[in-house]
């Protein structure tokens, strides 16, 4: 599929709304040429996989503070470069080759493989309903317990943030909270998350943020 600022900006929307197809949608349209880039980089296909999962990871951890202006491919790539640094140092190892990825020259992620329908290099449909189940039912948990316990004002910040994708200052000027109030609830909400999708015991090959130090 074709990419566009436009269609980009469309996607990124859908996904912020809570589009489930939009997810795959970006998965598809990119884990391909991430995996190829990474691969190009580390040689093994398990530890190439890891990183771009970590990659999707941490663009979902950061989309409310995307801004759709900037290239999605670029953005997406950059994690990925960051995530990448950060495997080979915890392998005790200093990158072969330069990880900048700020150009946005066309064709500058043709790498090889890069045309390889994402379906085959796709992580297992196994980890993805690990993944989205343990997701799902956390930030359902943690909602419900906060209704429960009559902490809207929680409820409502965790929704502007990762729903409507708005940034810490504009959420606390419409709660009428100080932004270190705001920047506490969304600490407290991802800790929350984070310990409640590790009761799950899944493998650190699923979610191998949630056990980094």
């Amino acid at each position: 599929m074709s990419s566009s600022p436009q269609s980009d900006a469309l996607l990124v929307g859908r996904i912020r709304a809570g589009e489930s197809e939009a997810w795959d949608e970006l998965i598809s349209r990119f884990e391909g040429r991430l995996l190829a880039f990474v691969e190009s980089r580390i040689r093994r296909r398990a530890a190439s996989e890891d990183v771009v999962q970590e990659t999707f990871i941490g663009f979902l951890t950061s989309l409310p503070n995307y801004d759709v202006a900037r290239p999605l491919e670029g953005y997406l790539f950059s994690i990925a470069a960051h995530k990448l640094t950060d495997h080979l140092r915890r392998e005790g190892r200093r990158p072969a080759l330069p990880l900048a990825v700020g150009s946005s020259t066309p064709g500058e992620w043709d790498l090889p493989g890069s045309q390889r329908p994402a379906s085959s290099i796709a992580r297992s449909g196994e980890r993805k309903k690990l993944e989205s189940a343990a997701l799902v039912e956390a930030v359902a948990a943690q909602v419900r317990r906060w209704k429960e316990q009559g902490d809207f004002e929680k409820v409502k910040c965790v929704e502007l943030l990762f729903v409507r994708g708005l940034p810490n200052k504009e959420v606390a000027t419409r709660l009428n909270a100080s932004e270190q109030t705001v920047a506490n609830y969304k600490f407290d909400f991802l800790a929350k998350l984070r310990a409640l999708v590790k009761q799950h015991g899944l493998s650190q090959d699923v979610f191998p943020e949630l056990y980094e130090t």
